[in-house]
């Protein structure tokens, strides 16, 4: 019996690290042992008003699984982002880059919105453990303490970005507070 138990333990392991999704396109620009500064190109998402976690997940899921003027699937990526908009909290799948506001397919749910970020510099510590709030808010506050200290100026809310399967056990999960940031007058980065 814990032959099997260490069969399937490994075995979770091993498949929930080996699903490659395509990830946002980013360049790592500054690197320091709290978090890291990014250049992000421009990406388009869908995007939903969260209702309630699992309401919001299904309706950007049930587009992606077809339910868009094409019946077209598209395949996930990473990471799904939530972030506050205008007193709202919303949730977000980024596009695989083959789209373009061209070809991408319309969405048939009027709740779901295709939306194009502009790139910029975002400051991200990267954590690991469940993407429960709390887990977010203490990396969140840890990253934002650093910011206030290497004077760097924030330029959004925080944002929550989840890379994993809900299933992936913790200490293989990959979750990430980032903010927006200025670099202007930071010297070369």
């Amino acid at each position: 019996m814990k032959k099997i138990l260490l069969i399937v333990f490994f075995g979770l392991i091993i498949t929930s690290n080996c699903m490659a999704y395509e990830e946002a396109n980013y360049k790592v620009v500054k690197k320091n042992n709290i978090y890291e500064i990014r250049k992000y190109s421009d990406r388009l998402v869908i995007e939903t008003s969260i209702s309630n976690e699992s309401s919001s997940f299904r309706k950007l899921f049930n587009y992606i699984s077809g339910n868009n003027d094409k019946n077209e699937e598209i395949k996930m990526t990473t990471p799904v982002t939530q972030v506050e908009k205008k007193g709202n909290m919303t949730m977000q799948f980024y596009l695989p880059s083959k789209f373009n506001k061209e070809n991408i397919p319309s969405p048939s749910n009027p709740d779901v919105k295709i939306l194009n970020i502009k790139g910029g510099y975002y400051a991200v510590i990267r954590y690991s453990g469940r993407a429960s709030d709390k887990n977010f808010i203490k990396h969140k506050s840890i990253l934002e303490n650093e910011l206030k200290k290497d004077d760097m100026s924030i330029l959004s809310p925080p944002v929550k970005a989840t890379y994993d399967r809900p299933f992936t056990l913790p200490m293989n999960r990959r979750n990430e507070a980032m903010f927006e940031i200025n670099i202007k007058n930071k010297g070369e980065i």
